[in-house]
């Protein structure tokens, strides 16, 4: 299989490339500025490539870097948190830019990066994977705040929705997940579960993706999330 994960330099992202490394697979992994723990790994079948999500690119990138003709999966990762809840996502606080911002990377970004390498996943009659939160579900908001990050991850469903949609006549699935509360750096290491444990469910979501409807939002122990 030939899969292209971005944001993999670091937490899920990195634990993705290990994974399928393992099954045997070609991984092309995308990081931003910094290769992280990517750089540690010595396997022929991991190839790297600097990619901003927020850069429009256009297909002779891709073509520079490698990437195959045929994808089987794109794992649409990367994303930002932005702000810390009381430092800049609180009602008082949150301001356009960070809105701005978050959504870019968090929704627009997805959008980009799909466009981009849907030729080759249709190719493949691929699957792409769309990594959203729980965070972005309006009926699992009881304690509200974090603007910008919850708004980005929702509007990252509809869009994942719509590609489900738009792309099933070109034999591509589409699926939004929710990783679980993990241990990263982004959660301060105070998640409730490791990276291990959410990409082995996640891969088996992946891997059973005919068992869900279209753009179904599906967390890592397999059970569809209502948002």
């Amino acid at each position: 299989m030939n899969i292209l994960i971005t944001g993999a330099n670091r937490g899920i992202g990195l634990g993705f490339v290990r994974h399928y490394l393992v099954q045997g697979c070609d991984v092309w992994a995308t990081y931003r500025t910094d290769m992280g723990s990517l750089a540690d790994i010595d396997e022929q079948r991991l190839h790297t490539l600097q990619w901003d999500i927020t850069d429009e690119k256009k297909c002779s990138f891709l073509d520079v870097a490698g990437v195959p003709e045929q994808l089987d999966l794109l794992i649409n990762n990367a994303g930002i948190y932005g702000p810390k809840k009381a430092h800049g996502q609180s009602f008082e606080t949150v301001s356009a830019a960070t809105m701005n911002e978050v959504f870019d990377v968090d929704c627009v970004g997805v959008l980009r990066v799909s466009q981009l390498l849907a030729s080759r996943v249709i190719a493949a009659r691929g699957v792409i994977a769309n990594m959203s939160s729980k965070m972005g579900s309006n009926e699992d908001n009881t304690s509200g705040g974090c603007y910008a990050y919850r708004a980005a991850k929702a509007a990252l469903m509809i869009v994942s929705r719509s590609m489900a949609i738009d792309l099933a006549p070109d034999g591509v699935r589409v699926i939004t997940l929710h990783p679980g509360w993990v241990s990263t750096d982004m959660t301060d290491n105070s998640g409730l579960i490791d990276v291990a444990t959410s990409v082995a469910g996640l891969s088996s979501v992946i891997e059973n993706i005919d068992n869900y409807e279209p753009g179904a939002f599906v967390a890592f122990d397999g059970k569809s999330v209502p948002f």
